[in-house]
């Protein structure tokens, strides 16, 4: 008998690149099963602009970065709502060449990056469910919130500018919705990161960033057979830093587009392709990425 599509339409935990308010991420909010867990390893390449942390005083910078992923999930039962529990943890390769205060500067590098977890709950249109109950959920309107927090794993010299850490925590709250119109499901989501200070900055400063804004619109389309693809644009704004006291002529005001196609293996595995470009960057944003994840998935019952 042929799996009910419900089953392998269930939504890849999304694999961030290197920087929260860049992420863009379909399906965020979605429903599955409660006690179905995700296991997931992703790799994705960047080239070009600095892709680590576009507030960084550096210009005309040529970086590529090679980031493996391994990320987990559970879905939740909270109070009769849907929710999930995510932890990623990247690992990076980042060489290139940049301009500091006119000078070159070149940088190779690798390990660990900040880690991060993240509790999201469907409020509404998405309630929890057991693996026999969503069997028979169709997805019209779903509500939901999420919060993360982003630790200060990553590898970080203070003596250098470029880095694949950030040597501070984030925190960052959001608000999404999520329409289904047949077989296209149309998404919104706006969120804020608020960062604490770096007091170990490039020489022992301190260094503040203001909160970083960010919208993010997908159309997603579900073909037959659990298969979906997404065109993904996000607009971000904000994070102006203080180094010392002086504040920096670096506000953000960032475009980036990107498509996303995952198709099912079988009910416990998945695929994901993802690609992104900057398409208009007023500070450091303008790089290119692509990314691969696979999926496996157990548990709830399946």
């Amino acid at each position: 008998m042929a799996r009910p599509r419900p089953l392998l339409a269930l939504s890849l935990l999304a694999v961030p690149a290197l920087a929260q308010a860049q992420d863009i991420e379909p399906r965020a909010f979605s429903n599955a099963p409660v006690g179905v867990n995700f296991l997931i390893g992703g790799y994705a390449y960047t080239r070009g602009g600095l892709s680590t942390d576009p507030a960084v005083p550096i210009t005309n910078s040529q970086l590529e970065t090679s980031s493996a992923v391994l990320a987990y999930a559970r879905v939740l039962d909270l109070w009769g709502k849907s929710a999930k529990v995510d932890v990623v943890l990247p690992v990076t390769w980042l060489s290139g060449t940049a301009q500091l205060a006119g000078q070159p500067i070149e940088r190779t590098v690798d390990g660990l990056g900040d880690a991060r977890v993240r509790l999201s709950v469907n409020l509404y249109g998405a309630p929890a469910l057991t693996l026999k109950e969503f069997r028979e959920y169709r997805q019209d309107l779903i509500l939901g919130a999420s919060f993360a927090i982003t630790a200060p794993t990553g590898q970080y010299d203070p003596s250098r500018v470029v880095n694949l850490g950030t040597n501070r925590w984030s925190f960052r709250p959001e608000l999404g919705v999520s329409k289904a119109l047949g077989p296209l499901t149309l998404e919104l989501t706006a969120g804020a990161t608020f960062f604490t200070e770096n007091t170990n900055y490039f020489g022992g400063r301190t260094r503040s960033q203001d909160p970083i804004t960010s919208v993010q619109a997908h159309a997603i389309y579900n073909f037959p057979h659990g298969i979906w693809a997404s065109f993904d644009a996000t607009y971000f704004t904000g994070g102006r830093t203080t180094v010392d006291g002086e504040l920096n002529s670096d506000l953000q005001r960032n475009w980036r587009l990107g498509a996303t196609l995952a198709f099912p293996l079988s009910v416990h595995h998945s695929i994901k392709l993802y690609a992104s470009s900057g398409v208009s960057a007023r500070t450091g944003n303008n790089y290119d990425l692509i990314g691969i994840a696979l999926q496996y998935r157990w548990g709830g019952g399946l």
